[in-house]
This record gives structure tokens, sequence and C-alpha cells, in this order.
């Protein structure tokens, strides 16, 4: 199958607004318009609960597993491990920017959770471990989101096994990413402005 129809594929997969059809279809709430504003697990936890926010995450990070797991299986190209990047970045880019709702969409931490996952398994599972002792301590999403990210490629500099060069490449670049997605959260946890779950008041992330 041509190698750019399944980097389009990736990408209107990536840019299944998940948490907006659940708001919109069941709970009846535009998530774009309430809490942070964001359409991705955490906005959705945060206004509608967590039996709406659990389908979102999983569907969520599957979006990003299925295109970097199945799609370098589907291509006719020579180098199936660098399309593999390539349609894991689509489908992330698809989920920050959807088509489908004007280009909006979340911060990309679940989607990127799935490529990473089908791309450096054990450098994910140490992220999520630190992602839920953060939480954990913190009560701050966007701490835990932005500390598992930075966890992912220096897990892959320390495991050669996990992809090398190519794929530390890729984490490093889409953790950055994730942490410019959370630049003003970065300003309001230095600030000490962070709200944070179990408090009153917007908590001010998303996914």
């Amino acid at each position: 199958m041509n190698p750019f129809l399944l980097v389009l594929l990736a990408y209107l997969v990536g840019a299944t607004p998940t948490s907006h059809w659940v708001g919109r279809g069941i709970y009846g709430v535009d998530l774009r318009k309430v809490g942070s504003g964001n359409l991705g697990a955490t906005n959705t936890f945060r206004v509608l609960g967590w039996k709406a926010a659990l389908p979102v995450v999983l569907v969520d990070v599957a979006k990003g597993w299925l295109p970097a797991w199945l799609f370098p299986a589907l291509d006719s190209v020579a180098s199936p491990a660098v399309w593999t990047l390539v349609y894991g970045g689509a489908a992330i880019l698809g989920h920050v920017f959807s088509v489908w709702v004007a280009f909006r969409g979340g911060k990309g931490v679940a989607t990127s959770g799935g490529v990473f996952l089908a791309i450096a398994p054990w450098a994910v599972l140490l992220a999520f471990g630190v992602w839920m002792v953060t939480l954990l301590l913190s009560r701050m999403v966007s701490l835990a989101s932005i500390l598992a990210a930075f966890t992912i490629p220096v897990a892959v500099a320390v495991t050669p096994h996990e992809g090398g060069t190519p794929v530390l490449a890729f984490t490093a670049t889409l953790a950055a990413f994730v942490i410019w997605a959370h630049r003003a959260n970065l300003r309001r946890i230095l600030a000490g402005e962070e709200h944070r779950f179990g408090r009153a008041g917007r908590e001010g992330t998303g996914r």
C-alpha cells in the first residue's frame, strides 16, 4: 500500500475526536467550551468524570498505537522503521489538530503514549510509573505529563535495544512538543498557581 496514503490514514485515525463525540453524543456537553477547552482525557475527566474519561483515554492511546504498530506491515517501502515514526507522528498531529473539529484537539499525551507503546514499550512503562507517582504526590496532571514525556527519551537513551538513534530522536522531539504544549501550565506551576485535582476551580490542563 502506498505509504503516503497510510500517512493520511494515520492522521485521520489520530484526528478522531473521541472526547468531543463522547461529550456531545452521550452527555450533551461541548468540551471545547468548558474546563480547559481541550479535547482530551484530562478535561473529560474534570468535566464529566472517570466513566466518560476512561474510554476516551483508551481510544486516544489506541489512535497512536495502531498506526505505529500496524501500518508498517501494510506499506510497500524498504525502510519500515522510519515510516513507523512517520505514521506515529501523523497520528499525533491528527489528535492535536483534528480536521473534524476545526483543527482543535488535545495536547497529545495519550496518543503519544500509544505511539511510544508501539516503538519503545519499556520506556513507556517507566514513564507511566513516573506519571502515576507525580500525579499522586502533586495532584497535577500537567506536571505528571511533562515529567513522563521527559522520561521516555531518557529511558530510550539508556536502553539501546529500545530502538537506537532514530527512536531516540523521535521520542526527544515528541517530548519537546508535549512540554511545549504545556507551556502555559509550566508558567502556572512556576508561579505556584496551577490548580490540582481535589481542589475547587479549574485544573487548567488537558491532553
